[in-house]
């Protein structure tokens, strides 16, 4: 240990340890120039952009505004916005290394231009970063904004705790964008498993990198579902049962639940293995009295969840879209709420299907390939929800529609597929070949992303004000489905074929035409990613013929459609009264969606908070100097950490008032504009004329009963 203390930069102070792919540069090894020009051009493109960003802000004088508007607030709104922004941020890059890794496969026939180790630290990145920072945090910035709105509250339970969450997170992502300009990530696979991620085999940062990167998400994402739990039982509006809450609303308490038992396991694993690889400990370590297979179940008694995690808050979004845009109320609502409570709790039962080929007996396989198998019995019961709510609906092949039903083909399919893993013996022979990875993506980005996107085209006009552009919006949508068909249904045959998985290169030429199609798919999702970033632009400029300041541009059911675009910072003038599901419908019904209230009170909400900064920057120096072991570092910001909290400890302002004739006149203002403009038929809803009033047109009445509460 002495050692350790002889640089002051700790390892960084080996300039080849530290900038590995510089030093590939001017090595005479057969690949080492490619693989080092793709290297540091990206830590170049991370490096320049943050610069790019830096410039803008100062040149249009934002600093300001991004630290009182944006990094301090405990709004929940704007903590939900920062969230999606960090997730397609992440999705960039995590879809630019899928497409160097098809690349590879498609030129892979006994070589190719991608060194072995370099390979791998693609296809572990690409899946830390999809997994813990791009679909966490995206359906995390969802549920952050809506699910408060829905329930009718002013903001989440705990909003500076909210804050923290998010730049723990927001630390995790900095860790693994900072492995591309310092050191090197893992090539352990986003699993990391051990004996291959102990010192022994893996001495460098690239497994510290991930362990810590980790360990930040899942801290961050325990607080969330600390928040979410609290705020759906304590903070629903007067009134509302947990029969009136909304789907999006029950899954996102789906997703909570899992998270606080799931996550926490994920944080023991890894600091165990962190007390491997820097103390010395044995946990995983066979002949010293551990068991690299402990680590095996402890990871995937978090790993399984986590895929239920991600996909029943999608399973609310696709929902609320299908509900809407058919113009119902939701099919079987009562079964889709036992459905996704089911599923929330099989999760936790079927986490060794990870491992059937891992030696352990046929009975235990048994019993976890049923219990598998029992998860597609809810699944069924909401696809055929789903179906029935469009069955006889007048439906709008709108964007989010693009997506959900190009989400109900796919992931049928992959289900399908996911059946058939469930078998011992199948899952055996295919386990370890592309077919898996194939089923994997058919969950995760049909299912999963696919919802994301269509939640984010919903509810962009809530959260901004305007609507997003139609026509780059489906064709965003049509290019991820396209593509993504086109990307990895070959993986399926090549999986039968007997193609592995993780491998760099292969020797059977008859593998060839399908990873050329593959990569083909590939650069059609590439193709959606830019298509999305235009709509997002073209939308901006044409924002002011796009607006819908009252708030209601699709004939929403759910009370987050009874605020203004953009809801103000209190959510609701006055707290409303909940009486039955759907309640904003059974409002408009009554004739009384936009009345004023009887009377105003003060309005009491957090003031802003640097404690989510300074824990979130202190917390990734604290986890950069522990994997460049640079102690004196790791002290001095963890001490911060500690000050920090003591300080919050002595703060007693920590409240600020709108008054109550403050509230009175905005609130005036909205009613008033909604009493003037005209309501817009869904033939209209994409025009000018859609200032987010739209008609009550109904495919058939509401499920919403005759008691109507307040809105206002």
């Amino acid at each position: 240990m002495a050692g350790l203390f002889e640089h002051p930069l700790g390892l960084l102070g080996d300039v080849d340890t530290a900038f590995p792919f510089i030093s590939k540069l001017t090595s005479d090894a057969p690949g080492a120039l490619v693989n080092g020009l793709i290297g540091s051009g990206a830590a170049a493109i991370v490096v320049l952009g943050a610069l790019f960003v830096a410039i803008l802000l100062t040149v249009f004088r934002g600093w300001r505004s991004l630290w009182f508007d944006w990094l301090t607030s405990v709004d929940h709104k704007r903590i939900g916005i920062m969230y999606i922004v960090l997730a397609i941020v992440m999705m960039a890059r995590a879809i630019i290394e899928a497409g160097v890794m098809r690349g590879q496969q498609m030129v892979g026939l006994n070589g190719g231009f991608l060194e072995a180790d370099h390979y791998a630290q693609l296809f572990t990145t690409h899946g830390t970063i999809m997994l813990f920072f791009v679909v966490m945090p995206f359906l995390s910035g969802l549920i952050n904004y809506i699910v408060p709105l829905q329930i009718g509250a002013r903001d989440v339970a705990f909003p500076r705790l909210n804050l923290i969450g998010l730049w723990l997170v927001a630390a995790g992502a900095m860790m693994v964008m900072i492995s591309l300009v310092i050191g090197e990530f893992s090539t352990g696979g986003w699993f990391g498993y051990p004996p291959y991620t102990e010192t022994i085999f893996n001495p460098g940062v690239g497994v510290d990198y991930w362990i810590w990167s980790l360990t930040l998400s899942s801290i961050g994402s325990t607080l969330t579902a600390v928040n979410i739990i609290a705020t759906v039982f304590k903070l629903r509006a007067p009134g509302m049962k947990l029969y009136h809450m909304p789907l999006f609303t029950w899954t996102a308490l789906g997703a909570g639940v899992i998270m606080l038992f799931a996550m926490p396991p994920l944080t023991v694993v890894t600091a165990q293995l962190a007390l491997d690889r820097y103390l010395d400990f044995h946990f995983f370590t066979n002949g010293m009295g551990g068991n690299p297979m402990n680590f095996a179940n402890m990871f995937w008694i978090f790993g399984h969840p986590e895929v239920y995690i991600l996909i029943l808050p999608a399973y609310g979004v696709y929902s609320e879209v299908f509900s809407t845009y058919s113009g119902k109320a939701l099919f079987g609502y009562k079964s889709m709420v036992w459905a996704s409570m089911s599923i929330a709790f099989l999760s936790f039962l079927v986490w060794v299907h990870h491992f059937f080929t891992m030696g352990q007996s046929g009975h235990i396989n048994a019993v976890f390939g049923i219990a598998s198998m029992l998860i597609g019995i809810p699944t069924g019961v909401k696809v055929y929800d789903w179906l029935l709510t469009m069955f006889r609906g007048r439906i709008r092949f709108t964007t989010p529609m693009v997506y959900g039903i190009g989400f109900i083909f796919l992931f049928v399919l992959g289900g399908i597929t996911g059946i058939m893993l469930a078998n011992p013996t199948l899952d055996y022979q295919v386990h370890n070949t592309v077919f898996l990875v194939a089923h994997f993506h058919n969950m995760a980005v049909p299912g999963v992303l696919f919802g994301m996107l269509a939640g984010f085209n919903y509810w962009f006009p809530k959260a901004f004000g305007f609507r997003l552009n139609e026509f780059w919006g489906r064709t965003s949508a049509w290019c991820w489905i396209i593509g993504w068909t086109t990307a990895f249904f070959p993986l399926y045959v090549l999986g039968l074929m007997g193609l592995p998985r993780r491998s760099v290169s292969f020797t059977e030429p008859s593998y060839v035409p399908f990873t050329v199609v593959a990569f083909i798919g590939w650069v059609i999702v590439f193709a959606a990613v830019v298509t999305l970033l235009i709509q997002l632009w073209v939308s901006f400029k044409q924002r002011n013929e796009n607006r819908v300041p009252i708030g209601d541009p699709w004939d929403g059911r759910s009370m987050e459609w009874a605020t203004p675009s953009p809801p103000p910072e209190y959510n609701f003038a006055v707290i409303p009264t909940i009486n039955n599901l759907d309640q904003f419908m059974a409002c408009k019904e009554a004739g009384v969606a936009y009345v004023n209230p009887n009377s105003y009170e003060d309005i009491h909400l957090p003031k802003n908070s640097a404690m989510g900064p300074v824990i979130g920057v202190a917390a990734f120096f604290v986890f950069f100097g522990l994997t460049w072991q640079i102690w004196w570092l790791v002290i001095l910001t963890l001490l911060i950490c500690i000050g920090a909290m003591i300080l919050r400890g002595f703060e007693r302002d920590e409240t600020k008032v709108i008054p109550a004739a403050e509230v009175k006149a905005q609130h005036e203002a909205w009613i008033q504009a909604a009493l003037d403009a005209r309501a817009v038929t869904r033939a209209e809803e994409n025009t000018s004329a859609n200032v987010g009033l739209a008609a009550l047109e109904q495919a058939s009445p509401s499920a919403s009963s005759a008691t109507v509460g307040a809105t206002a």
